[in-house]
């Protein structure tokens, strides 16, 4: 593994460096006399994307959705270790800073999914919200495309699944409501520690623990199906949180829980190790080994079948340690059911959004 230099943290982002993109070998190195308060805080900046349509099909034997919508390419939360900074390269840009600060809107994301629910050949299976980035990172509380796209789902009746970090969830609750009367959705709220410093090292544009599991309360309480997502777990780092979040997100009222290891794909296994030399340099050693326990020897895994799972002893310790806490503590042993019943197709004509 190739390391990359190491340099100051920038407040508020995830990683401060830019590594080259593994297709254009062109890489920012900052100026190694600038102190931590001298170097320039970037800016998040937004472009539109004239993506021509709105959904991903997935042929991936490891996710249970086959179709995914995501309103945005990038993610402003920073979180160091998402496997999807690597689909910054693509577009000439890097898995690093570029990825939580060149964020790319696709502001027909509606208009699209309407004219793709409109085709008879479209089955009503979920769509999954998130399959890449966060649907209600920060800019959603401006630009409202999800919220959007979730108001198409309630015209069509369509069921929908939502993954998120974020609280602003809690804004859409009356169209969740809608949907949740047809058996229609189902919201993962994903927790990765309860530490917040932690957190906000690791997440650093992400809401704090103590907002998620208030998104978890605000659902349930609003008769949504909700859940805890414990992703992802990162061995000699979060790894003995475990219980405690499963504990808090069931008193708070999850139905249901989930989790993953960490994955390191490309460039996010030079990004994570900076990001340990900077804050966890003791750790540093015995969290990159770990992870490479649980990934037969290397620190990412790209295969179908083990990517999401790992593999090994330590793979089997935690979900044998997941599975106890579930029923130590009384999770549900089912999942909650998800509906196609009640799917439409209004025609042409834009009607009544709630009948």
């Amino acid at each position: 593994m190739m390391e990359l230099q190491t340099t100051l943290p920038i407040k508020g982002r995830g990683t401060p460096d830019n590594p080259a993109n593994r297709f254009h070998p062109i890489e920012y190195v900052p100026e190694e006399d600038l102190s931590e308060e001298d170097r320039p805080s970037p800016k998040t900046r937004f472009f539109v994307d004239q993506s021509r349509s709105i959904l991903s099909r997935n042929n991936s034997p490891d996710l249970h959705f086959t179709y995914s919508l995501n309103p945005y390419r990038g993610c402003e939360h920073g979180c160091i270790y998402c496997y999807a900074r690597p689909t910054h390269e693509y577009y000439g840009l890097s898995s690093g800073l570029d990825f939580e600060t060149q964020i790319m809107v696709k502001k027909d994301a509606a208009k699209l999914l309407r004219k793709e629910l409109m085709k008879p050949t479209w089955k009503p299976e979920p769509i999954n919200f998130s399959g890449v980035t966060d649907c209600y990172q920060p800019i959603e509380r401006k630009l409202q495309l999800t919220r959007q796209c979730l108001e198409v789902m309630v015209e069509f009746r369509r069921p929908v699944e939502l993954i998120t970090k974020n609280r602003l969830i809690t804004r859409d609750i009356d169209l969740l409501q809608e949907l949740a009367k047809h058996h229609a959705v189902e919201v993962a709220i994903s927790v990765t520690s309860l530490d917040e410093t932690l957190a906000a090292q690791l997440e650093p544009r992400a809401t704090r623990p103590p907002g998620r599991l208030a998104a978890i309360r605000e659902l349930s309480q609003a008769g949504i199906p909700v859940g805890i997502m414990n992703a992802p777990i990162i061995p000699g780092l979060n790894d003995h949180e475990m219980p405690d979040i499963l504990a808090a997100a069931l008193e708070a009222g999850a139905t249901f829980a989930g989790f993953i290891p960490v994955r390191l794909p490309y460039a996010i296994k030079e990004l994570f190790s900076n990001w340990l030399e900077q804050h966890f340099p003791q750790s540093k050693d015995k969290v990159l080994n770990r992870i490479r326990d649980l990934r037969g020897g290397e620190l990412n895994d790209p295969n179908f079948g083990s990517r999401m799972r790992g593999q090994g002893e330590w793979a089997e310790m935690l979900r044998q340690q997941f599975r106890i806490q579930k029923a130590r503590l009384g999770y549900p042993k089912s999942l909650p059911s998800i509906s196609s019943e009640a799917f439409r197709r209004p025609g042409m004509r834009q009607g009544v959004l709630f009948e």
